[in-house]
């Protein structure tokens, strides 16, 4: 019996370890994806850099480890118990349980089920969205293809900009990350509401809200330029933008960090092109072959 009760403990504390380890990998690539060093993500959450180091390594506080027990001593997911907002339907809770049985390549096939059921009117939309990193040639390419196709051309930054009434250093330095993508948000939703027809720019890291970039792909014909991360630092570098690099000696491995941590979302767009050493005028005929009929203006 004692044997048993120091195996059991040892299980446990083996289990602990393996979920703070993961914890601290999920914490990692969430702040990756949104292209967050650990010294901004200190700032805007107020935690020490020093905590956040000890978390990424898998040396979590071990409150967590407490309330996970509880957890799991009523059966429950640890994310019903610290979830923000009142309790989910139990409809949800039940679809979450038929989810979570399903493979990666079944809830990607689920998710474009859902999508033309419940959004059919994005791959006949008028609107075309160009999404991906700085760099990939989005504002040149958009500029253009709007030029080509006689439709609008939108920079949701821009609006977020004229919004605030602010550059978005400012809005970063004095509102918040959070608060940009409040804006971000309601920049979209106008742009969808104005522009039937359009050629809108995102900022590269839409991807990571995953509310707004769901309206993003249910109301646009959504496109993914990509390019090598040189080439993303070089575009980068000549526009004399470092963001969100400026400060950091790892730059280059930061952008490929960022770059792992979004492809599988980039990868949800209706469609990609790849503008690495290649023309402008190429990328531009290509582009224009991918839009839809319906988003193409009187010419």
């Amino acid at each position: 019996m004692q044997r048993r009760m120091e195996q059991n403990q040892a299980d446990r504390a083996d289990g602990d370890e393996r979920y703070l380890a993961l914890l601290g990998d999920r914490v990692r690539g969430a702040r990756a994806r949104r292209g967050m060093t650990r010294k901004i993500l200190s700032a805007e959450s107020g935690v020490s850099e020093r905590y956040l180091a000890q978390l990424e390594s898998g040396q979590g506080n071990v409150s967590i480890i407490l309330l996970r027990q509880i957890a799991a001593a009523m059966h429950l997911p640890l994310s019903e118990l610290v979830q923000d907002g009142p309790d989910r339907p139990v409809e949800m809770a039940l679809i979450l349980e038929q989810l979570a049985a399903l493979n990666n390549d079944d809830l990607a096939d689920l998710h474009r089920h859902l999508r033309l059921r419940y959004a059919p009117e994005a791959g006949q939309s008028g609107r075309i969205a160009l999404i991906g990193l700085r760099g990939a040639g989005k504002s040149t390419l958009g500029r253009a293809l709007a030029q080509r196709l006689a439709l609008p051309f939108v920079q949701l930054d821009k609006q977020i900009e004229e919004k605030a009434g602010m550059g978005l250093d400012e809005i970063f330095d004095l509102l918040g990350r959070a608060a940009y993508r409040r804006l971000e948000r309601q920049c979209l939703e106008q742009v969808i509401e104005s522009h039937p027809r359009a050629v809108l720019v995102t900022g590269g890291g839409l991807v990571t809200e995953p509310g707004t970039y769901e309206r993003l792909l249910s109301s646009c014909y959504t496109i993914w330029l990509r390019a090598a991360p040189e080439a993303h630092m070089a575009r980068v570098a000549a526009q004399g933008d470092q963001r969100p690099m400026a400060g950091n000696r790892e730059a280059m491995q930061d952008l490929h960090r960022i770059l792992d941590g979004r492809e599988s979302l980039y990868r949800k767009a209706d469609a990609s092109l790849d503008t690495t050493a290649r023309t402008q005028a190429a990328c531009l005929d290509e582009l224009v072959g991918m839009v839809p009929k319906a988003a193409h203006g009187d010419r």
